[in-house]
């Protein structure tokens, strides 16, 4: 299941750096993940100082 990114980022940019597929990009105000490219392998959610990637 793809991850999306809640309202809780922080803009640190740590899950598009944890990302192996690449699908995270900086979008308005947060980041923002391609779902259509998402694994669902939470990389990016254990990168996350705060939590903010959730399974969609």
């Amino acid at each position: 299941m793809a991850y999306k990114i809640t309202d809780d980022c922080v803009s640190c940019g740590a899950c598009v750096d944890a990302c192996p597929l690449g699908c995270i990009s900086e979008g308005d105000g947060k980041y923002e993940i391609d779902a259509d490219v998402c694994a669902g392998c939470g990389a990016c959610a254990e990168a996350c100082p705060v939590g903010a990637p959730q399974e969609a």
